[in-house]
């Protein structure tokens, strides 16, 4: 159907995130995004102010809010399955693509353009991708951190494997928004407030 591009975008909701683990409280794809848009956002700030980048911190979230869109098509594959081997990792890549592609076909042709620049990496937008990247990484992070406060020791593994992979992206961004910020998720809402 035409024009259904953004009927398509609130979808996200529909779409549950890890769905091989035993959660306390669902999430799903439209808060994750929001998520990591604010943490994209962040991330370019601080890039910005800590580290003497240029970012556009605006386009940052904007990158994040569309970053997994295609998942209302794919639907939200394991990560041990996505990049279990090279070849599976291809494949995916390429459906991703081809779904993003036929995702920005539902916009008027007046907008496909601008928006076509929301899920194409192009060498441009490399440093707002890394700080995406990051931030859904941290994102990540921050829900096994909310399970494990839930007493849910489930996502212990995920938790350690996570801690590992943000730290093998060598971004110093997420090193400072990790130790400025991520204390506080383990609060609860009066120490949030003091």
């Amino acid at each position: 159907m035409n024009n259904s591009f953004f009927a398509m975008f609130s979808r996200m909701k529909y779409i549950d995130r890890w769905a091989l683990m035993r959660n306390t409280r669902k999430e799903n794809l439209s808060e994750h995004s929001l998520e990591v848009a604010a943490i994209a956002h962040a991330l370019a700030v601080i890039s910005n102010e800590k580290c003497g980048s240029g970012l556009n911190a605006e386009r940052a979230a904007l990158l994040g809010i569309y970053h997994d869109m295609p998942e209302i098509i794919t639907g939200d594959m394991p990560t041990p399955i996505k990049y279990g081997n090279p070849d599976l990792k291809a494949a995916y890549k390429a459906v991703e693509r081809e779904t993003a592609e036929h995702l920005v076909s539902l916009l008027p042709e007046y907008m496909q353009e601008t928006y076509k620049g929301f899920f194409v990496k192009d060498e441009e937008d490399k440093e707002l991708w890394r700080a995406v990247k990051a931030a859904d990484k941290i994102s990540a992070f921050i829900k096994c951190i909310e399970e494990g406060k839930a007493g849910n020791s489930e996502f212990d593994g995920a938790k350690k494997s996570i801690t590992e992979l943000i730290e093998k992206l060598d971004y110093e961004p997420a090193t400072i928004f990790i130790s400025e910020f991520i204390e506080a998720y383990s609060c609860n809402l009066d120490e949030l407030q003091s």
